[in-house]
């Protein structure tokens, strides 16, 4: 799986249609209208996202891994 780091993570996400809600710290909280769910992203400088946090973030925001 390819590594992603949180802020390009996020701008697939506004790309997506998820909308930044707030920010708590480095954990960007985004929503999106129609869904329950939201997505709580760590955004700490350039490192990348573990990968069991970035397929269950995948799963949740309906992003497939040749869209990274």
């Amino acid at each position: 799986m390819k590594q992603v780091s949180g802020k390009s993570f996020a701008k697939l996400l506004t790309k997506k249609g998820w909308e930044l809600k707030r920010i708590h710290g480095s954990h960007h909280i985004y929503t999106k209208t129609g869904r329950t769910e939201r997505i709580s992203l760590p955004i700490h400088a350039n490192n990348p996202l573990k990968t069991g946090l970035l397929k269950h973030l995948m799963k949740i925001a309906d992003i497939k891994e040749t869209e990274l």
